[in-house]
C-alpha cells in the first residue's frame, strides 16, 4: 500500500487531484492523506532579511479562504464514498511550503493541481509556490489538470541527464500496473548533438515497457514539445525536470514549463 498525499491550500479544493487518487486506488490500494495548508506562506511575506534582531514578527491577517473546514469535510466524504483509507493533516503553521516539504519526506507520492495550487498568489502556473514545491519535494510529484482523464499512453522524456533516467525508474517502481500502456520514449536533442548513453536508455526502457516506440525531437521541434503533446490528449508525461540545483535556471529552460501551463495532461515529476 502506498502513501499518497494531496495538498490543498485554503479553500482551493482540487476535484482533479481526488479523481486521480481514486483512479490510483483502483490500480493498487493506497492511503491518501489530505494536507491542508495555510493559503499564504508567510516565509515569503515577512522577508527575514529586513527584520531587525529582537523585533517581534506580526504576520499579516490570514485571508478568509483560510477556513478550510468545508474542504476537509468534502475530502472526508469523497474518500469514504470511494472506500479509500485516508488521513487529514491540518498544517496551518506560518510556513506552508516548509510544512509541505516535511510531509513529502514521509510519502510515496504527492498529487497537486497544476491549475489551483496557490492560485490566489498567482494564477499563471507554474507560479512561484508551485516552482518551489517541485524544486524541494522529497518524493515524486504528480501534477494533474482539473479535467482529469485516465491515461491511455505514457510519454517518457529523455534529455541525456541522469534525472530523466531516475524519473523513469521511479515511475516504473511506483506504477508497474501502467507499464503495459502504449509508451513513447522521446529523445530531446539539440541541433547537431547526440544524446549521451541513448542506446543504454532504450535498452533499459525496453525491459520495463513492452509497447515502447521511439520519437526524436531535434532543435525547433524540441522547443515545441507542448504542441507535440497536444496530439496525445490521453497521455501521461514522465519527466526528470526541476532538480534541486539552480531553481530559476531550471524553470527558465525547462521544456515542460509550457506543458504545465497548458493544464491538459498529468505530469509525473521526479528529480535527483
Amino acid at each position: 500500500m502506498k502513501k499518497v498525499i494531496i495538498a490543498f491550500d485554503g479553500q482551493h479544493y482540487s476535484e482533479g487531484a481526488l479523481r486521480t487518487a481514486a483512479w490510483l486506488n483502483q490500480l493498487q490500494t493506497i492511503m491518501v492523506t489530505g494536507v491542508f495548508l495555510s493559503p499564504v506562506d508567510y516565509r515569503e511575506v515577512i522577508g527575514y532579511s529586513g527584520v531587525m534582531a529582537g523585533m517581534p514578527i506580526i504576520p499579516p491577517p490570514v485571508p478568509e479562504a483560510a477556513d478550510d473546514s468545508a474542504s476537509m469535510a468534502r475530502f472526508e466524504a469523497f474518500c469514504t464514498a470511494q472506500g479509500m483509507e485516508f488521513r487529514i493533516h491540518r498544517d496551518t503553521d506560518l510556513f506552508a511550503l516548509q510544512q509541505l516539504n516535511q510531509e513529502t519526506r514521509f510519502a510515496d507520492l504527492l498529487i497537486l493541481s497544476s491549475e489551483l495550487f496557490f492560485e490566489n498568489v498567482d494564477r499563471e502556473q507554474p507560479n512561484e509556490y508551485l516552482r518551489r514545491t517541485l524544486h524541494m519535494a522529497e518524493c515524486p510529484v504528480l501534477l494533474v489538470p482539473e479535467e482529469f482523464r485516465e491515461p491511455r499512453c505514457l510519454v517518457l522524456s529523455y534529455d541525456g541527464k541522469a534525472a530523466s533516467v531516475h524519473a523513469m525508474k521511479q515511475f516504473t517502481s511506483l506504477f508497474p500496473e501502467l507499464c503495459s500502456l502504449e509508451t513513447i520514449l522521446v529523445m530531446m536533442l539539440d541541433e547537431n548533438k547526440e544524446l549521451p548513453q541513448m542506446e543504454l536508455m532504450v535498452e533499459l526502457a525496453g525491459r520495463h515497457y513492452p509497447s515502447l516506440t521511439l520519437e526524436t525531437l531535434v532543435g525547433e521541434k524540441r522547443n515545441t514539445f507542448a504542441r507535440w503533446l497536444e496530439g496525445r490528449p490521453n497521455a501521461l508525461l514522465v519527466s526528470g525536470a526541476f532538480s534541486r540545483g539552480g531553481l530559476s535556471h531550471t524553470f527558465r529552460h525547462s521544456f515542460i514549463t509550457e506543458v504545465i501551463r497548458a493544464h491538459r495532461i498529468p505530469i509525473f515529476v521526479s528529480h535527483l
